[in-house]
């Protein structure tokens, strides 16, 4: 592949400059072969490429290297076994990749896996590969995981959400590579918001996939389809009265605890934007639940079922593959201000060590650095990675599908280089104002603080004001 890409980036702050280049250093060493195949292992301990994670950041590594953020794609795709089903993971086992099926792991998968067609520039096989994984996916979630009948989804074990060591899913198995559910368990199988966004994620991205493709029936065929998860998340997961999701146990009981899985969902975009503003005004900006002084925490501080445990648990403390999906999920619905707030609680928490993490303690933003057995943690790619995508959307510029998004902000002495396939996209921000480049060619000049949206010629499609 002679595909080309990287980043240039230089800011009047050093210690948040030496923290870009740390990030940036140290995801080099996440990047492993498999098998012939450079890819982009989780790092930090885990040396698998996991559907949870990977695909989404080898998507955003694909500003850098654009062989490895594609490959994050494909071997997912050219592992999907028979019945439809995709690995949770995939490992290199005495240099032989090994698909792992024992869990879902999360689905962060069908909008990176389609980003990558427009920022790779892709042909239309890529397109009909993409389509018929996403498909045969959905297919196989609706034959096996409503076991009850129910019409909504189910999730078998803790790591079919990535929720390691949650307290919510009590006796729960951690991984289940069975057909069928597990039999004696407290709360599972239980119907979840994540496993139907699953399915809705996939939906969405068949019907866009459709469109690129010219398919006509199917984009209604899918745009139906994809309605129909909306409305069941409505009717049977989202709760008017406490403005947010939950989910429901083996005997369709509510189980009433306040998680960030809304948040989830709106990475996946699968629920509607009155829904959105209600847990976001309600619960992710309230100091007492999600907006603690290290944001984003797994389970609302104030919820009984809240632990502060310092090593890989999803029970309490803040997670970097949180905030690494937090970009999408609050750009979704127009909370591109977040990002940017987001973006500068995270920079002030890393920035002095530079060490990278999986968890940080949500009332002293120190990060939890040592794991279950006591070996120091460092190199975990959501943290480096979230560092890197934060920096694009406050002071850089990234591709978007047909769009590129500008971060226009004034008071600090920043340039931002994208360079991609040929093309060179380029953003200075000064004490007054930002300027907009393509190929050297002045697009746009402004003093506010905004995102510009153009199209890839430099077009300005819309303007986000970031208040």
């Amino acid at each position: 592949m002679n595909k080309d890409s990287h980043v240039i980036f230089d800011i009047s702050d050093t210690k948040l400059k030496h923290l870009y280049d740390e990030a940036e250093r140290k995801c080099l060493d996440n990047i492993r072969d498999f098998a012939g195949k450079k890819v982009l292992v989780e790092g930090g301990g885990y040396e698998k490429i996991w559907l949870e994670t990977q695909p989404m950041g080898g998507e955003m590594y694909a500003k850098r290297n654009i062989e490895v953020g594609l490959n994050n794609q494909l071997m997912f795709m050219e592992n999907i076994r028979e019945d439809g089903r995709l690995p949770g993971s995939i490992a290199l086992i005495d240099n032989k990749v090994v698909p792992q099926y024992n869990k879902f792991q999360g689905f962060c998968f069908p909008k990176p896996a389609l980003n990558m067609y427009y920022i790779a520039e892709l042909d239309k096989d890529y397109l009909e590969l993409l389509y018929s994984t996403l498909e045969r996916f959905d297919n196989y979630l609706w034959s096996v995981r409503d076991s009850d009948g129910d019409g909504c989804l189910e999730t078998w074990c803790k790591y079919d959400t990535g929720e390691d060591n949650a307290m919510r899913y009590m006796d729960a198995p951690d991984g289940w590579e069975e057909e069928y559910p597990p039999k004696g368990c407290r709360v599972v199988p239980m119907a979840s918001i994540d496993v139907m966004s699953y399915s809705y994620s996939a939906r969405e991205t068949l019907e866009k996939v459709s469109r690129l493709l010219g398919r006509d029936e199917d984009i209604s065929y899918w745009s139906l389809r994809s309605k129909e998860i909306k409305r069941k998340i409505r009717e049977y997961l989202w709760s008017e009265e406490d403005s947010t999701c939950y989910d429901r146990d083996k005997n369709h009981f509510r189980m009433p605890i306040l998680y960030h899985n809304t948040l989830r969902a709106m990475y996946w975009n699968s629920i509607d934007n009155d829904m959105a503003e209600k847990f976001v005004d309600r619960h992710l900006l309230n100091p007492n639940e999600f907006w603690t002084k290290m944001p984003l925490p797994s389970v609302s501080v104030s919820d009984s079922m809240f632990r502060n445990i310092s090593a890989n648990n999803w029970s309490g403390q803040c997670e970097m593959l949180t905030y690494q999906r937090a970009i999408r999920a609050l750009e979704n619905y127009g909370y591109d201000h977040l990002v940017i707030e987001l973006g500068k609680i995270l920079f002030e928490a890393l920035k002095e060590d530079c060490v990278f993490v999986q968890q940080f303690d949500p009332f002293s933003a120190r990060p939890s650095m040592f794991s279950e057995d006591g070996t120091k943690i460092d190199g975990y790619g959501p943290a480096m990675l979230s560092v890197l995508e934060y920096v694009s959307r406050v002071y850089g510029v990234h591709r978007e599908g047909d769009e590129l998004y500008w971060g226009c902000r004034t008071g600090v002495e920043s340039v931002y280089e994208q360079h991609l396939n040929g093309h060179i996209y380029r953003i200075e921000n000064s004490k007054t104002g930002s300027r907009g480049m393509i190929d050297f060619r002045e697009i746009f000049n402004t003093k506010a603080d905004v995102k510009l949206i153009t199209d890839i010629n430099g077009e300005v499609i819309k303007v986000i004001e970031l208040y």
